[in-house]
């Protein structure tokens, strides 16, 4: 027998919180976060997205043009963060659903993707089915929509979701669950992330706001999910509770606090 040990690229643990704008804008693979400047980061990810689609994966004996899967892969940058619904790129690229579904599952497969699978819980709510999509490095996401500088970034119209990808790869990185989902209901309610760890259910929520506060999500998510704790980071400064089973956390926090929330 064998163990599998999946390898991330640099993490907040390793670089640092003081370069974590820098983490987030490039991305974990060594040679685009320690370029001498942004735009040599930006052509190295460039360069890497086409020697992986022409050269790596027909390595691997995936047979699928470049350009299609590159298309593809430019549309789920777009939209990142959200439900997948597989009619709108087999419709935009002219193929089946069960074609587009092929590719998604490829870019999954190859660490590219986070397909991360919605939760279900026995209640008489309509819940969501279908997965949230990520592109699971951020220096690729940005790539992919050709953001190339910080300030680029933060006028980006998805950069309240590219931030959300960032936070939950971090969170994964930083605890170790067992397995990650999240969880929304039609109605609206929702959490980002819900995990497993030594036997109990945790959620978190991420918000780039100054001040994050209550929501009734949140309450409806404890009630129904029958969550230990909920864990809202945010990129401020200050810790502190806003429910006796929530706590905003800074960002920074992440690589040394999640184990004393979550155990």
């Amino acid at each position: 027998r064998i163990e599998i040990v999946a390898m991330d690229g640099f993490g907040l643990d390793e670089v640092g919180t003081r370069k974590s704008s820098s983490l987030w804008l490039r991305g974990g693979f060594p040679l685009s976060f320690l370029a001498k400047n942004d735009a040599d980061s930006f052509i190295w990810r460039k360069s890497f997205i086409q020697m992986f689609l022409e050269r790596d994966l027909r390595q691997q004996g995936i047979d699928i043009p470049a350009l299609s899967l590159h298309r593809f892969w430019t549309m789920l940058a777009h939209s990142h963060g959200q439900i997948w619904n597989a009619a709108d790129p087999a419709c935009s690229m002219g193929v089946t659903q069960p074609t587009v579904r092929r590719y998604l599952d490829i870019l999954t497969g190859v660490f590219m993707v986070r397909q991360l699978q919605p939760w279900h819980v026995n209640i008489k709510k309509r819940q969501v089915k279908a997965p949230k999509i990520y592109i699971r490095d951020t220096g690729i996401l940005h790539a992919l929509v050709g953001l190339k500088t910080e300030s680029d970034l933060f006028t980006y119209p998805r950069y309240g979701a590219s931030w959300e990808g960032y936070v939950i790869e971090e969170v994964i990185r930083a605890v170790e669950p067992d397995d990650v989902y999240f969880w929304a209901t039609h109605n609206g309610a929702e959490i980002d992330l819900v995990f497993m760890k030594n036997g109990r259910m945790y959620g978190v929520e991420c918000k780039r706001q100054d001040a994050p506060a209550m929501t009734p999500s949140m309450k409806i998510a404890l009630d129904d999910l029958k969550l230990e704790r909920i864990a809202v980071i945010y990129p401020g400064k200050h810790r502190y509770p806003i429910h006796k089973k929530v706590e905003v956390v800074p960002f920074d926090a992440i690589p040394g606090g999640m184990k004393e929330i979550f155990g």
